[in-house]
């Protein structure tokens, strides 16, 4: 049996995210922001026509936004998580195989269909996410995943392939290849593509063709895999079950300069809260808190960084316990005099939750802090989030990082669900 693997790509995804609940956006230029209200991360295409460029400063592109009318939007990582997850769900509608990739990417494996299916099953799946979800969505296939990436690529960018591109058995595949810049293959690092180009290899087809032996002296097995794959030869099975993660870190830079201890505190708390519940997501729990803060260093002002590492009495996934060990090393760390820009909270070696042992003289009562913060994540999840929250993390909190433009999280806050628009008074 051949290999077949299909890459789903989500086009523009945080852009496409806002034009689901708002149709006003399709055909117009919108970009999407970084934390902060910082950087564009995000851009349609046509904002990309207008010269826009990705990663750029919202304020070097201030000319070009007025006058193209772009629609600007701060990052709503809850809708577009949210959005992600319904994506996923529906393409293993298609296949029990998923790997999901990133928050807009997944490999299927599609070895059990037959060749000339391929094709038509690539515009069922693309017309079904977009159908449930209004995602639209690229599909590359092909006999490996690093072949599949250069197939969703040509599709992306292709308005003849309508959005799927077949290359298993295909007559293109070369022709694909060569439209693909070294720098733009799937694993190919900016180092590594500097040093291809320095000896001739400037794209995809003409990487394929490297001799074994030099690739791996230069690259290591990594390098020679890639090269492999590109030749049809599958190197990267699907991970179903990705490896356990081994750190989580929560950071946010403030909305303004932050000079008080009440507010780092409040912050450091905030902070520490949404890392415990990623923790019980995961089903993890951490040995290790390191909490940081640090000025902005591209200000003229007195600098000051810092950090302090908490090891914990046993593993624990419990937000008080968190909260109490991170405020007491906020505590150690933090300096009068200074306005500060960003800070955060890193746990470390974690282990999975359920067969956490507790300290001979640990008083804390591990199971029923357990039932404590599952009925707290119930909650949350069922009302909005923070809707149950803990005193540490203040309530006014006007170090918020800034949302100027953040649309409402539509499907995971009962006060920002879509509503229905009255239809205008008669005159």
């Amino acid at each position: 049996m051949h290999h077949a693997f299909a890459l789903i790509d989500c086009n523009n995804f945080y852009v496409s995210c806002e034009r689901v609940f708002n149709p006003k956006l399709l055909g117009r230029p919108v970009v999407v922001l970084s934390n902060n209200d910082g950087c564009i991360i995000s851009r349609s295409d046509e904002a990309k026509a207008l010269g826009i460029k990705m990663g750029a400063p919202l304020f070097q592109a201030r000319e070009a936004v007025a006058a193209g009318g772009v629609a600007v939007f701060s990052s709503n990582y809850a809708l577009y998580g949210d959005m992600s997850a319904r994506v996923m769900e529906t393409l293993h509608e298609f296949t029990p195989e998923v790997e999901v990739y990133s928050i807009d990417e997944a490999f299927l494996d599609l070895s059990g269909c037959r060749e000339a299916d391929l094709s038509e099953l690539g515009r069922r799946i693309r017309a079904q996410v977009y159908q449930w979800t209004g995602i639209p969505v690229s599909v590359g296939i092909a006999e490996t995943k690093t072949l599949a990436k250069v197939a969703a690529r040509v599709a992306k960018s292709s308005c003849k392939a309508r959005g799927v591109v077949n290359l298993v058995a295909s007559p293109h595949l070369e022709q694909a290849l060569e439209r693909v810049a070294i720098q733009d293959v799937w694993g190919i690092g900016p180092n590594y593509a500097r040093l291809l180009r320095t000896h001739g290899v400037t794209n995809a087809l003409e990487l394929r063709a490297v001799d074994d032996r030099w690739m791996r002296r230069r690259t290591s097995v990594t390098g020679q895999r890639i090269v492999l794959e590109l030749r049809g030869t599958s190197c990267l099975p699907l991970e179903l079950c990705p490896p356990s993660q081994r750190s989580l870190t929560v950071s946010r830079s403030f909305g303004r300069p932050v000079e008080t201890l009440a507010e780092v505190r409040e912050a450091v708390a905030c902070y520490t809260t949404r890392a415990a519940e990623k923790l019980r997501r995961r089903q993890l729990a951490a040995n290790v808190l390191v909490v940081f803060l640090m000025t902005n260093r591209f200000r003229d002002a007195p600098q000051y960084a810092a950090s302090t590492v908490v090891r914990l009495p046993a593993a624990t996934a419990y937000t008080p316990e968190l909260i109490g060990h991170a405020l007491a090393g906020v505590e150690q760390i933090y300096r009068a005099g200074y306005e500060f820009k960003k800070a955060g909270v890193t746990l470390i070696e974690l282990v999975p939750e359920a067969p956490v042992q507790s300290a001979m003289f640990d008083r804390l009562d591990r199971e029923r802090a357990q039932r404590l913060m599952q009925t707290v994540d119930e909650i949350n999840r069922r009302m909005g989030s923070q809707t149950l929250r803990f005193a540490a993390t203040g309530l006014k909190q006007t170090w918020q990082t800034r949302l100027e433009h953040r649309s409402p999280r539509f499907t995971t806050c009962w006060e920002e669900l879509l509503r229905p628009q009255k239809p205008p008074a008669k005159t």
